[in-house]
């Protein structure tokens, strides 16, 4: 396993108690594309939640229905998929995303139209994923959309991070958060070396073991062929 890559995971994943919600897009161990996302959560409401695969589409719903205070911020579509296009986001944006690029329109316009969560006080960053695989050379773009310190409540920061195509066996990876806290850090600096070693059910084992046991909720491996549509979506889930 790639050293950096290892080091990264421990440090970041495994001996991080919160690093919130995460993105890691890449290419397995057999040179195929692959998009992770899992979700963490600390109170009942955040929880509260589990993944459902419906083809290539992946979205949350409610565990338990009655326990719902507010869907808005946890029930969404997490992975949509377009022709030649894979997305993924931790938020209500996927679907943002994937109606403007249907309408011709970019991946950072639609975000553009977007905020960070209003959850005060940790105003939650907005992560974003795209993996383009036509039009010949792969494109991987990871983005942030953070409050802005000197008015968190109104003004958001915009990150974009457009990256070369990693060899195979490893991807790039964001989080919502830097590590646990009241209020929770926001994720800084640029889109982590991860490992994405082997195929996808050991992908999933391998993230699943790395999240903290007791804030890890639900966890999302997808394979995508060569002409860009979904092989296989695999599902991990703290609520069976």
């Amino acid at each position: 396993m790639n050293e950096l890559a290892q080091r990264t995971l421990e440090q970041h994943i495994t001996r991080n108690r919160y690093p919130g919600r995460g993105i890691v897009i890449g290419r397995n161990g057999q040179g195929e594309w692959t998009l992770v996302y899992w979700i963490m959560g600390r109170s009942q409401h955040s929880r509260n939640r589990t993944f459902v695969a419906e083809g290539s589409t992946l979205r949350t719903q409610a565990f338990d229905p009655s326990l719902v205070e507010d869907p808005s911020l946890i029930i969404y579509e997490a992975m949509l998929e377009l022709p030649g296009v894979q997305l993924v986001t931790n938020g209500d944006q996927t679907r943002t995303i994937h109606d403007a690029l249907a309408r011709g329109e970019s991946f950072e316009a639609a975000l553009r139209t977007r905020a960070h969560e209003p959850d005060a006080p940790h105003y939650t960053p907005r992560i974003s994923g795209l993996l383009q695989l036509s039009g010949g050379t792969p494109r991987l773009v990871l983005s942030i959309l953070r409050s802005n310190p000197i008015d968190p409540s109104t003004l958001t920061d915009r990150s974009f991070f457009e990256l070369g195509a990693p060899p195979p066996g490893l991807g790039r990876g964001i989080t919502t958060y830097a590590g646990d806290g009241n209020p929770l850090p926001s994720f800084s600096g640029e889109p982590l070396v991860l490992p994405l070693e082997g195929r996808g059910t050991d992908i999933l084992g391998r993230y699943w073991s790395a999240l903290d046991p007791d804030n890890r909720i639900s966890l999302a491996v997808k394979t995508v062929a060569a002409d860009g549509r979904c092989r296989e979506l695999l599902v991990q889930n703290r609520h069976a």
